[in-house]
């Protein structure tokens, strides 16, 4: 069995018939939309650069807040698969500073769609040998780990971030569609 194979399977499959056709005709309103009082969002300063809620490294307040498709969709797009595809794949040089946050829900999905197939080309690439090796000190804890175990932690994200903004979309619908 070639692991890696089932592993861009898995990713695949849940793409190309659950989450991005769930995706299409994503409005801007669905996109910012707050279903709750203090909802984590992307938010955009008067000199049009935009950043999430939730400073990066500090701990998640507990409970966790409930978080907007923008934040969900950009957290996707640059933490789980950009950042990720650029540090183990490219020049590293993809970090929340050096990103353009998406500040519309067409951008949003195009966005995404890059990324993703970023990922998902390189991790097609392969060989068992890269799957084996560890992943270094851009994963901190996880530094000693295989690459394969990265692979299953992205899926498993990009799953459980992707099941949320369909519920999002879905609550969306029910009350103002």
């Amino acid at each position: 069995m070639i692991w890696r194979a089932e592993v861009v399977d898995q990713l695949d499959l849940y793409w190309d018939h659950h989450l991005a056709p769930r995706l299409a005709g994503l409005t801007d309103d669905e996109y910012f939309w707050e279903p709750v009082k203090d909802c984590w969002s992307l938010r955009t300063a008067a000199d049009g650069r935009a950043s999430l809620d939730g400073a990066e490294g500090d701990r998640d307040p507990d409970p966790p807040p409930v978080t907007t498709i923008a934040w969900r969709m950009t957290h996707v797009s640059f933490h789980v698969l950009g950042i990720r595809t650029s540090a183990h794949f490219g020049d590293g040089s993809l970090t929340m500073d050096t990103a353009r946050l998406p500040v519309t829900a067409d951008d949003a999905v195009a966005t995404l769609e890059r990324y993703y197939r970023g990922w998902r080309d390189a991790v097609a690439a392969l060989d068992g040998a890269a799957l084996a090796r560890a992943m270094g000190d851009v994963e901190g804890p996880w530094s000693k780990r295989p690459m394969a175990t990265l692979l299953l932690h992205v899926n498993r994200e990009v799953m459980h971030h992707g099941a949320e903004i369909c519920l999002l979309r879905d609550l969306y619908r029910a009350k103002f569609g």
